[in-house]
């Protein structure tokens, strides 16, 4: 809702004088919306945008522009842009029917919303590298809409939070890679954390792996911190299955550095290396 005020002037012999303000108010017809299907993001992933026109008068609005920023913010002395529009994937509908795909999907013009009715533009975009990670990060991504018969523009925003969540990955090596009869290797397990949050105890990581050939086990550690079994890990000598006890493993989570200059965001992840060594 738009108010606005208005005065006239008489001139007269050289006289002037000024009626009395008169005001109004200008009922805004059509509202825009923005949603995002799920709240949350992790690095690389896509998020579902959804942008609403509702048109509640009597009389269509034409030439309506809608853009995007991206979730775009300041750095330094310049903008970073932390989502990319993914290529191919606006749709636009009036009415509930699909209309032409748009052309530049991150300012679409010449929307027809009729009286009445709705539009609604639909559109993925992708985190990138300059899209915070860390616990509690945010992307607030707005839109704005602007065309005749709008009194102002109008503007809508949506905030997406950083996954609170672990992201484990496992590597494994295998030292020596030759070794004789009887002899002596070592299993080694490294265990990364990419998320923004410990891996603990409650999340209940563990390991297994069946050894072939089966092997003779003379030590397990974490971390180099000995463990023992049945207290930390199970062993079969009979299959070569080894698995660790859930929850006994656990991984801090990652940190995250902003590039001063670039404004990228760099992941330092959590780590833990588990060993086995034995004989064959």
């Amino acid at each position: 809702m738009a108010t606005f005020y208005n005065r006239a002037t008489l001139t007269y012999n050289n006289y002037v004088t000024n009626s009395n303000t008169v005001s109004g108010e200008i009922l805004e017809t059509l509202a825009v919306s923005k949603n995002a299907i799920d709240g949350t993001y992790t690095a690389g992933e896509d998020i579902t945008y959804v942008i609403g026109l509702v048109n509640s008068g009597a009389l269509p609005f034409t030439g309506i522009t809608v853009t995007d920023d991206l979730g775009a913010y300041a750095f330094g002395t310049g903008t970073l842009v932390p989502l990319t529009y993914v290529e191919g994937t606006a749709t636009l509908y009036i009415n509930g029917v699909l209309s032409p795909a748009p052309t530049a999907p991150l300012t679409v013009t010449g929307i027809t919303v009729p009286a009445g009715g709705n539009a609604v533009l639909i559109y993925r975009a992708r985190v990138n590298e300059f899209a915070p990670l860390f616990a509690g990060a945010s992307i607030t991504n707005t839109a704005n809409v602007t065309g005749d018969g709008l009194t102002a523009p109008l503007t809508a925003e949506e905030t997406v939070t950083a996954t609170g969540a672990p992201y484990l990955t496992i590597t494994k090596a295998l030292t020596p890679t030759t070794v004789t009869e009887n002899g002596q290797i070592t299993y080694s397990f490294v265990i990364q954390n990419l998320g923004n949050t410990e891996a603990a105890a409650t999340d209940n990581a563990s390991v297994t792996d069946t050894f072939d050939p089966i092997i003779d086990i003379t030590s397990v550690a974490l971390d180099g911190v000995a463990l023992t079994e049945p207290t930390d890990y199970t062993y079969d000598t009979q299959t070569g299955v080894f698995t660790t006890v859930p929850g006994r493993i656990t991984v801090p989570a990652a940190t995250y550095t902003q590039d001063t200059e670039t404004g990228e965001w760099v992941t330092s992840p959590g780590s833990v290396t588990l060993t086995v060594t034995g004989t064959v």
